[in-house]
This record gives structure tokens, C-alpha cells and sequence, in this order.
């Protein structure tokens, strides 16, 4: 077998010790050392496979190359996974204005607002002052959805694609975003303006994460699905692919579709399951 491989796949300098060692025909007892075919083989073949990646380096490029946010998978509770802070990025995050949105919820002002997870949810977590940066993950959710309504999907050559309006436009709909946040968005979900796949299951992820966190991490999907105008099914995979398990169960005598993130996240099949850390 080793002198089959070597002739298949080894290098001429194996290639020749093989056919000198099989010519002298010399016959190795049990315990001595390799000849010099298997010694050039055994080589050749180490140099081959020394910049082979393990199965985890293999499973973590995989990983990072998935169109999912940052997560900690080896996180003990579930509220540790996902972190607002990794994911958005400190700085982003502290730059987002929430004081506003306290101030008109405490006096009980109304406030316009183009997403309906978003509204239902907005008093609730504005009324603590401990959630700030629940609030502000509401907030960026919130831009995000904004950002995904203002692209337009492509047609002919550019069909699949989805194209930003002019600059000034779509930076209109995010108001009052700052600008950190604005280039923020714009690099991290398209490509000078243009938002491919990736881009688009990217985003869509993001939205299934920053939701989870603001529900606890059990979310009703029917508010963030007619804000995103997916289909049940295409939902329901998104969250699957944060690590959600998706259930159906009976709400005000209708059926509703939950996902909800707990440990150990069960992945897609491409990814391998998260465990608790002992």
C-alpha cells in the first residue's frame, strides 16, 4: 500500500527510492528499520500535509466564513453567546442615542416608528433605566430593518442582488444614526452599496440575534418576519442558523412560530453543536 501511494502520489525522489528498493528486492525483518523507498515516502508525504489544517481549524473557517454574527459558543449561559459589544463593536455601540427614546417614553409621547417588533417592544424596555444597552440593541435592530427596506433588488444582469439608493437617501432613513453607525452598517452589509447574498443572510442573522436578545431569547417571529417580509420558512431558517431551536405552539387561539436560544445551540448541519463549558 505504501509503495502504491508513493507511485500515485509521491514525489520523483520517492518515486525513484521506491523503484531502487523494489529492484534490490531487499526483505525487511520484523522491528528493523524503514528502507529508503518508505523513508522517502513517509517524507515526502509530511511535507505535503504540514500546512494542513486540523478539524477544528478546518470547522472554524467554516465558521467565520458563514454569513452569522460573532458568537461565543463555548459560552456557559446562553446570555453569553451573543454580546452586543463583540458583535456591533463598543464603540458603535456607545455611540447609539437611546436618552431621546427615555425621555419621550417617560412622558408618554408617541414615537413613529417603521418596524412593528420595534414598537411592540419599545416601552417595555425603555421603562428601565438599567437597560440602556438592551435599548440600544433595539435601536440598531431597528436601523437595520431600516437599511434592509431602503435597498432595492436588482433586475437582469444584477438580478439577485439588492442595490442603496443614493447615499443621502438611505442615510435619510436612519436618522438620527451617527455617522460611526451609518459606516458601520454600510460596510458591514454591503459592498459599495451593493448587498449580495452573503450581505442579505448577514443582515438577516443579525436580526435574529439582536431580537433574541431583546425577548430574552425566546422570540415570537411574526413581528420581525412581516418587518424583514420573509416568508415562515426563510424566518424560521434564519433563526435555525443562529443556533435557535424553532417551535410552533398556540397564541390567543392561533399557532405562532418561536425561536428560542438555549444551550447547547443546535446548528445547521455544517456547524458543530455548542456545548457547555464544564
Amino acid at each position: 500500500m505504501k509503495m502504491a501511494l508513493g507511485e500515485t502520489f509521491g514525489t520523483k525522489k520517492a518515486k525513484k527510492a521506491i523503484r531502487d528498493a523494489t529492484e534490490n528486492a531487499i526483505t525487511r525483518r520484523g522491528g528493523a528499520a524503514l528502507d529508503a523507498g518508505e523513508l522517502a515516502l513517509m517524507e515526502s508525504l509530511k511535507d505535503a500535509t504540514a500546512g494542513m489544517a486540523t478539524r477544528e481549524e478546518l470547522q472554524a473557517a467554516i465558521d467565520k466564513a458563514k454569513p452569522v454574527p460573532r458568537g461565543n459558543y463555548n459560552a456557559a449561559d446562553i446570555d453569553e453567546v451573543y454580546l452586543p459589544e463583540d458583535i456591533i463593536g463598543q464603540e458603535v455601540l456607545r455611540a447609539i442615542p437611546v436618552r431621546d427614546w427615555q425621555k419621550d417614553v417617560k412622558h408618554g409621547k408617541a414615537i413613529q416608528l417603521t418596524s412593528r417588533f420595534v414598537a411592540h417592544r419599545l416601552n417595555r424596555v425603555a421603562a428601565h433605566s438599567e437597560a440602556v444597552q438592551r435599548l440600544r440593541v433595539l435601536r440598531y435592530l431597528l436601523w437595520l430593518i431600516n437599511f434592509w427596506h431602503a435597498a432595492r433588488p436588482g433586475s437582469g444582469r444584477d438580478r439577485g442582488l439588492h442595490k442603496l439608493p443614493p447615499q443621502k437617501t438611505w442615510k435619510a432613513s436612519l436618522q438620527p444614526a451617527p455617522d460611526v453607525v451609518l459606516e458601520d452598517i454600510r460596510q458591514k452589509f454591503s459592498d459599495n452599496g451593493i448587498m449580495r447574498k452573503f450581505h442579505v443572510d448577514l443582515l438577516m442573522t443579525h436580526c435574529c440575534v439582536f431580537a433574541s436578545i431583546v425577548d430574552n431569547f425566546e422570540v415570537n417571529m411574526l413581528d420581525l418576519r412581516e418587518d424583514l417580509k420573509l416568508e415562515q420558512r426563510e424566518m424560521s431558517q434564519y433563526f435555525k442558523e443562529i443556533g435557535a431551536q424553532v417551535k410552533s405552539q398556540k397564541v390567543d387561539n392561533r399557532q405562532e412560530v418561536f425561536g428560542k436560544l438555549t444551550l447547547p445551540l443546535v446548528f445547521p448541519e455544517t456547524r458543530q453543536r455548542a456545548r457547555k463549558r464544564k
